[in-house]
């Protein structure tokens, strides 16, 4: 038995590390020159980022599992408050100390910024969903369910909508109503926990990319970096894999790239075209993630704030989290009119909106705007993704976009990477 695993983002890894843990001799191919794919470690300005500002909540029990099985220990590289969001100018939220989901109902009547009966607007709102066991059939957009729910502007501009861009990186315009439930019913009605945020402390490559590298090679895998596989052929037993360092036989394959990807690396292949089709059909949706410096005295009332009414959604002190004082994170999510801005101009525009908000300087020390153009899928109504196991025996798909009640989250990436070694492993008892 020998696995290839294409692709060494939070998917791969999470595929080779389950196969490694199990003794199935696997091989991972990542086409950079490091591990993490669209959540990696980036190096700016002498300054160990990331590519994109990734957060954690309780309810990703899988990614969560994953770090422990790798030998992260969270509480020490996470900073993990109860819930807690604050939206400029006015409102602010924080769970109270009780189970779930009287956590989040006695936090909404407890919070600041909106009216009592917005509160309890939102409170029958939660309730409502309960009720229908967290099901939206048919499939509506976010915002038909909100408006279905008479839920307010300030309901929306305050906790909604931010919620569904960081979630669903999608407008609640065309966003999927169901997969925003998901998400709710996962956060706010598991275990009081479930509803935490967990922030990393430590670059993204620190989080898993290294310690996964670790502990594959510590149980007999391998890691080719800088090696893009071409594409992949059926072989007597299994598949051939093209790569521009030549010709390697694996009997079984786990293709982890971007979607965008797949169809160039798997195309050659026989029957396995409607499923090529489902991919291709697939659309997409930009994260803009803005880092600005200021002097480190400079800091946010708590490490995550949401702002309202501005081209900018997310500001994140980095200072506060990793001990890069004075370093604000800016982030974008969904599509917009900030991807017609210039880089130079989006970062100007990041500043004043702070300086407005915020009352931060009106200068920076430097910026630099990191765009991932396809960071994830448009999670559209009743969308059809592609299942882990495809039509060829012995060739599995892997990564945020393959079937499941998640958006693109680091949550969905691995429960695909761990559904593709458990399919393998029951083909080896």
């Amino acid at each position: 038995m020998s696995v290839a695993v294409i692709g060494g983002g939070w998917a791969g890894l999470a595929a080779a590390v389950s196969l490694a843990g199990q003794g199935i001799p696997v091989t991972l191919f990542e086409s950079a020159a490091q591990l993490g794919g669209r959540a990696r470690r980036v190096e700016i300005n002498g300054l160990a980022l990331d590519n994109g500002q990734h957060i954690l909540i309780g309810a990703y029990r899988e990614t969560l599992r994953l770090l422990a099985s790798v030998g992260v220990d969270v509480r020490a590289v996470c900073h993990a408050p109860p819930l807690t969001l604050q939206v400029t100018p006015d409102f602010f939220l924080r769970a109270a100390a009780l189970p779930a989901p009287w956590h989040l109902g006695l936090g909404l009547l407890r919070s600041r910024g909106i009216p009592l009966r917005d509160k309890l607007s939102a409170v029958r709102f939660l309730a409502a969903l309960k009720r229908g066991v967290f099901s939206v059939m048919p499939d509506i957009s976010v915002s038909t369910l909100l408006a279905q729910h008479l839920q307010s502007p300030a309901l929306n501009d305050y906790l909604w909508h931010p919620l569904c861009l960081a979630a669903l990186n999608t407008p609640p315009q065309t966003a999927s109503a169901q997969i925003f439930v998901n998400v709710l019913r996962d956060a706010f009605f598991g275990t009081r926990d479930d509803s935490r945020l967990v922030l990393p402390r430590v670059d993204l490559g620190q989080l898993l990319p290294d310690p996964a590298a670790h502990f594959i090679a510590a149980h007999g895998g391998k890691i080719r970096l800088n090696q893009r596989i071409q594409r992949v052929e059926l072989a007597d037993k299994g598949f051939t894999l093209h790569s521009d360092q030549g010709v390697e036989h694996f009997m079984q394959v786990i293709c982890a790239v971007p979607p965008f990807r797949v169809c160039d690396l798997l195309g050659q292949l026989p029957s396995l075209q409607p499923v090529l089709d489902q991919i291709a059909a697939l659309q997409y949706q930009p994260i803009y993630t803005v880092y600005l410096q200021y002097a480190a005295s400079m800091r946010l009332p708590f490490p995550m704030l949401g702002l309202s009414n501005t081209l900018c959604q997310w500001v994140f002190d980095r200072g506060a989290l990793s001990n890069q004082h004075g370093l604000m994170a800016v982030v974008i999510s969904a599509e917009g009119e900030h991807e017609a801005l210039p880089h130079a101009a989006l970062a100007e525009q990041a500043a004043r909106e702070l300086h407005e908000q915020l009352g931060f300087p009106a200068q920076t020390d430097w910026t630099r705007v990191i765009a991932e153009k396809r960071a994830t899928f448009t999670c559209l109504p009743s969308i059809t993704r592609p299942d882990n196991v495809t039509p060829i025996p012995g060739l599995f798909l892997a990564g945020d976009y393959t079937d499941s009640d998640y958006p693109a989250t680091l949550e969905s990436a691995v429960r695909s990477g761990i559904q593709c070694a458990l399919s393998i492993q029951e083909t080896v008892r």
